[in-house]
């Protein structure tokens, strides 16, 4: 039985641990550089996340989990974090936030309007947005005429169809894979379909950067 099915098990929900080989979505999945990708691009580990700025686990996540994640293997240099859209719906709040990252991104901010959105406890409006990149120092002309403009959406909803490939049908799903290795059967890409405790992470993890043929605990 493997930890994440442990946890699982213990939260008493009929979700399962996703065990995935090789398949179209991954080419997609880790890129080398993205700008919404956190850590050393040659980290040994990637974590993807698959999520909605309006989803509540989501945020349970960033508060929770994310920062025992980024101070323990993010900022060491073991994980590469990558964030993808996964907006529940087809319009509103969630879309518009995943617009508003990606603008700030093309201007060289993305984390900084990622975190405030998350930090921004349900608040995700125009007005808001704008309080938002005053506060980062955008453009605010050019962050405005990206909103307008939405040159992002055929990406945001790319995302989306990625994370169904994935077997994802919710948020928050995260795919944990080697960076440098195709997924096959014996070494598969481990999908984890939502907001789990730091410990299911850090087991995964672990097993991940163990050297090959070594044996797990």
């Amino acid at each position: 039985m493997t930890p994440v099915t442990t946890w699982l098990l213990r939260a008493g929900t009929s979700c399962f641990l996703l065990l995935l080989v090789a398949g179209a979505a991954l080419a997609a999945s880790a890129p080398a550089v993205d700008h919404r990708m956190r850590g050393k691009a040659d980290a040994p580990v990637t974590l993807i996340e698959y999520s909605d700025f309006t989803c509540g686990y989501c945020l349970k996540f960033f508060k929770e989990t994310w920062p025992k994640i980024q101070a323990r293997y993010v900022d060491t240099g073991k994980v590469r974090f990558l964030y993808k859209d996964y907006p529940r719906a087809d319009q509103g709040p969630g879309v518009t936030a995943a617009l508003a990252a990606r603008c700030a991104g093309d201007q060289g901010t993305y984390w900084p309007m990622h975190d405030r959105l998350f930090a921004a406890d349900g608040r995700l409006d125009v007005d808001s947005y704008s309080q938002h990149a005053k506060a980062i120092g955008l453009d605010q002309s050019q962050f405005r005429q990206c909103l307008r403009d939405a040159p992002h959406m055929q990406a945001i909803f790319h995302d989306r169809d990625e994370a169904n490939s994935w077997g994802f049908h919710g948020t928050p799903g995260f795919v944990l894979m080697r960076t440098a290795q195709q997924p096959t059967t014996k070494n598969p890409a481990i999908a984890i379909p939502g907001a789990f405790p730091f410990e299911a992470f850090e087991e995964e993890i672990e097993k991940l950067l163990a050297p090959a043929g070594a044996k797990q605990k």
